[in-house]
């Protein structure tokens, strides 16, 4: 599984988050793979020191794909860490917005991919997966 984090602006205005995965099925090969995501456009970007932005919101619905480094993240809901590996899911494009702040001396290295308007992301959150665990525990552990 692919830890992915996304966030969207709610009716309050502010921004949300959830954590979950990328959901990924059987590839041909055996491997585990997600459905083709449709981008206009991705860009890398190398942040070496804190810029302290302030709240901000994105400027467009993307993924965020960290390479290296590590930083938190703060919204209305809370706070949450990003690192090597993490994917961003944004659709936080109005309103507050959040807030980040770098986590120790490593640039912060990403992917930015600039959906297309139409396309579907794979997401699925942890507490949805928690509750498909519970149901197919409860399923194998029933009697016949």
């Amino acid at each position: 599984m692919i830890r992915c984090v996304e966030l969207w602006t709610g009716t309050d205005r502010k921004s949300h988050f959830r954590e979950g995965f990328i959901d990924l099925e059987v590839g041909l090969r055996g491997d585990a793979v997600s459905s083709k995501l449709m981008i206009n456009e991705a860009v890398f970007h190398q942040t070496d020191t804190d810029p302290k932005l302030g709240w901000h919101p994105d400027p467009a619905r993307q993924l965020v794909i960290t390479l290296s480094g590590m930083l938190e993240f703060e919204t209305a809901d809370g706070r949450f860490t990003l690192q090597q590996g993490d994917v961003l899911f944004t659709e936080d494009t109005s309103g507050a917005g959040h807030n980040w702040t770098l986590i120790g001396d490593q640039p912060w290295r990403r992917l930015y991919t600039v959906l297309e308007p139409d396309t579907v992301v794979p997401f699925r959150s942890a507490t949805s997966i928690s509750a498909d665990l519970k149901t197919a525990a409860g399923v194998k552990g029933a009697n016949p």
